[in-house]
């Protein structure tokens, strides 16, 4: 049952043809999430950062036609690849699953534009995008705004609390990119701000929400830390020589801590880490 859906959601992603297998990788891994936070069909979710839509198409999914799934990103349409987040998103819409599915881009959540009626949505989903967030102020009046918009609050992203050797390479990679992206004003990196677990929880109950479950999902499939070790070596150079007057000490921090990763990845396999969720009412 699961396979035949996790093939039906694929189908409806603009990278089934050329990129399948990672696609139905992530795509099962959006089931996990899913299957968590028990969404129901027919009911209505407000997801934020919905990026390429990889969590977006499996809400609509299991929401059904009597559904409905609104999604936002801050993003432009051209940002995004191999495949764009507009592009990704009218392939979506075109799809079998379209019907129930709104989605909009260049939409800042914080904007006194954005509003939503009282308790419009059964759920507010934010699955694997705090981290492209500016800062833990954002993050939490992010979490204070949405809070009355929707009964209960979805959330997924990265654990930082690493469990097998195989993972360290994936949270060096994130703490390098995190060390120079607080140091820029503006940034298109996938982590602006890093945010533990523990973080999360403080933000998340100062910010009115609580947490009534919350769990450790590992898909040790998912190619994520693979694609964040490649992204921190091809671009560490640059990103150091585009930083203005960055502290000679930390610069050289840095580049230890890229041979430290270079050193591990020849003898050792790179996992996900595991990701941190939660639903809070």
């Amino acid at each position: 049952m699961l396979k035949e859906a996790i093939s039906s959601v694929v189908e409806c992603m603009a990278s089934n043809m050329d990129m399948y297998e990672i696609q139905r990788i992530q795509t099962e891994h959006r089931f996990k999430l899913a299957e968590f936070w028990n969404i129901k069909e027919g009911s209505k979710v407000l997801e934020i950062g919905c990026g390429q839509g990889d969590t977006t198409a499996v809400l609509a999914y299991l929401v059904g036609q009597n559904g409905f799934v609104q999604g936002i990103d801050i993003g432009s349409p051209t940002y995004g690849s191999p495949i764009s987040i507009g592009d990704s998103a009218k392939y979506l819409m075109n799809s079998s699953i379209g019907k129930q599915i709104k989605i909009d881009f260049e939409i800042d959540i914080l904007s006194h534009e954005v509003d939503f009626a009282e308790h419009e949505f059964d759920y507010i989903v934010l699955s694997h995008c705090s981290w492209y967030l500016k800062s833990i102020e954002e993050f939490t009046a992010v979490l204070r705004k949405v809070k009355k918009w929707g009964k209960k609050l979805c959330f997924a992203e990265w654990d930082t609390r690493i469990t097998k050797l195989e993972q360290y390479p994936h949270l060096l990679s994130i703490l390098i990119q995190a060390q120079y992206e607080s140091l820029k004003q503006e940034s298109e990196s996938n982590i602006r701000t890093l945010l533990t677990p523990n973080d999360i929880v403080s933000i998340t109950d100062k910010s009115g929400w609580m947490i009534s479950r919350e769990t450790v999902i590992f898909s040790p499939e998912l190619q994520d830390g693979n694609w964040e070790v490649n992204k921190t070596l091809d671009d560490f150079e640059i990103e150091l020589q585009e930083i203005n007057q960055i502290p000679a000490k930390l610069n050289g921090l840095i580049h230890s801590e890229i041979k430290m990763l270079e050193e591990f990845i020849k003898l050792n396999e790179i996992k996900p880490l595991s990701v941190f969720a939660f639903v809070g009412e």
